[in-house]
């Protein structure tokens, strides 16, 4: 199952780059003998605005994808809840999982309502570029979870 990342705005050199780089590579290595991977990241960047910012991301969603926004509203998750998710679309079959990360005032209502899932880190607001390395490491941490790696020890 492929993984996508869709999010507003275009990652600048840096840690949170050189993050999400890291666990995204890794993220190929272990997921490809799961039958998931690699994940790949498509920046829109529209005119501000979460309704701009929801249609620039919803027009890139892939056919087919199971759509999880990343939202402060969303359901919070266990890392082995979140592996288990993914395993679950990969096993139904889902070309596809496309995870989509709003601008700095995040989703618009439209999004909201057209995404198969919310999906939050919790109830603090985090930057968004900070966003995509925290999922990046989350994929990595869930294909270790699947293949019985000691990665994730808790």
């Amino acid at each position: 199952m492929r993984v996508t990342i869709l999010a507003v705005g275009r990652m600048r050199a840096g840690p949170e780059q050189s993050l999400t780089e890291d666990w995204l590579d890794r993220f190929a290595r272990t997921g490809r003998a799961l039958g998931l991977g690699p994940a790949r990241i498509a920046e829109v960047e529209p005119p501000g605005g979460p309704a701009a910012e929801g249609a620039a991301l919803l027009a890139r969603l892939p056919r087919g994808a199971f759509a999880i926004a990343l939202d402060e509203r969303g359901e919070t998750m266990t890392s082995p809840a979140f592996a288990g998710l993914l395993a679950s679309l990969r096993d139904q079959g889902r070309p596809e999982a496309a995870f989509l990360i709003g601008g700095a005032d995040g989703h618009g209502e439209a999004l909201r309502a057209r995404a198969d899932r919310l999906l939050s880190f919790g109830p603090m607001v985090w930057p968004h570029m900070l966003a995509r390395a925290m999922l990046a490491e989350q994929l990595y941490r869930a294909a270790t979870i699947l293949a019985g790696s000691p990665y994730h020890r808790g």
